[in-house]
């Protein structure tokens, strides 16, 4: 035992001083992040762009959820599940997997659009950083004006007293468009789970008054009722209609 541990040792040392060797040949770079004294406001510049960046991409799951059509799919998969009584069948993990692709293949013109008009130009430094940001808005502005209904729009318009009422919709704020566009995404997402609970309530209405009607009231109605709501919902390819009404909706 003991010489096994010694030729391991021996073992360590040399890969050890390989890898010293190989450092000191190669050497890598060395990052420090520190605070220091300038008299050129230039060299904050690309400090302050560092700091958006983090800021950015920190705000991205809110991005995701509250500027995209990620809250209505995400929702209706929520209320297909509870209906079809199938518990934690898919799991979260594949709806939430499911609703980000069909996400992004709903918003891929705007992706398109955004880095079309807005990253690309930026990164080749023929637009500011301020006028990138202006036009990567307005794909998305566009996107959610289309999905917002008036009386939402209108609703969080009222409620900002401290401004005059914008009078074309490109004067309409995002802080005021966000709330109001998930406002709509939400109803919509609820009338779509209520359509999709309907047929799957017929069903167990008729199995409960069936089991009541042959005296098996000790039989749960809920177990009886689920292999008729999968058959029904894999005859009519649920899967398929409902993905296709979510896309073709936006």
């Amino acid at each position: 035992m003991k010489t096994k541990l010694f030729l391991f040792s021996i073992i360590l040392i040399l890969i050890s001083g390989s890898f010293s060797q190989s450092y000191a040949q190669n050497p890598i770079p060395n990052i420090s992040i520190g605070i220091q004294n300038t008299d050129n406001p230039a060299d904050l510049v690309p400090t302050l762009q560092i700091v958006l960046l983090l800021t950015v991409l920190s705000l991205a799951p809110s991005i995701l959820i509250m500027m995209t059509s990620f809250t209505r799919i995400i929702v209706v998969f929520h209320f297909l599940r509870q209906s079809l009584n199938t518990q934690t069948v898919p799991s979260n993990q594949i709806l939430v997997g499911l609703a980000l692709f069909i996400t992004f293949f709903i918003m891929r013109p705007v992706i398109d659009q955004i880095n079309n008009n807005a990253l690309q130009p930026y990164l080749n430094e023929t637009i500011t950083q301020s006028q990138a940001l202006e036009e990567a808005a307005k794909p998305l502005r566009k996107f959610m004006l289309k999905q917002t209904r008036e009386q939402d729009l209108l609703l969080f318009i009222d409620l900002r007293d401290d401004r005059e009422r914008p009078k074309t919709v490109d004067d309409i704020s995002l802080t005021t468009l966000i709330p109001a566009f998930i406002v709509s995404e939400l109803k919509t997402a609820f009338q779509i789970g209520f359509l999709l609970y309907l047929p799957m309530l017929l069903i167990d209405l008729v199995v409960g008054s069936v089991l009541l009607s042959m005296g098996m009231m000790m039989l749960p109605p809920v177990m009886i009722a689920m292999p008729f709501k999968l058959l029904l919902f894999v005859l009519v390819d649920g899967w398929y209609l409902v993905v296709e009404s979510l896309v073709k909706g936006f």
